[in-house]
């Protein structure tokens, strides 16, 4: 791993957000490159903490009036 990098698991991020997503919608995420950045080392799958931050800030929404048209 990267030192001085903090790292989640697919299975923390599930925990992370009460599991309303799961680690299947993740890798559907990853193969459609529509979710958080990834680091794959060794062949495991983690997301940096600062990368499934600025996500999330990416998707918060103020309010239902930034969907009308």
């Amino acid at each position: 791993m990267q030192a001085g990098k903090i790292f989640f698991t697919a299975n923390e991020l599930m925990k992370r957000w009460e599991s309303r997503v799961s680690v299947r919608t993740m890798a559907n995420w990853r193969s459609q490159s529509t979710g958080p950045k990834y680091v794959k080392i060794g062949g495991r799958i983690v997301y940096p903490v600062e990368a499934v931050i600025e996500w999330e800030e990416a998707r918060t929404v103020a309010g239902t009036n930034q969907y009308r048209r």
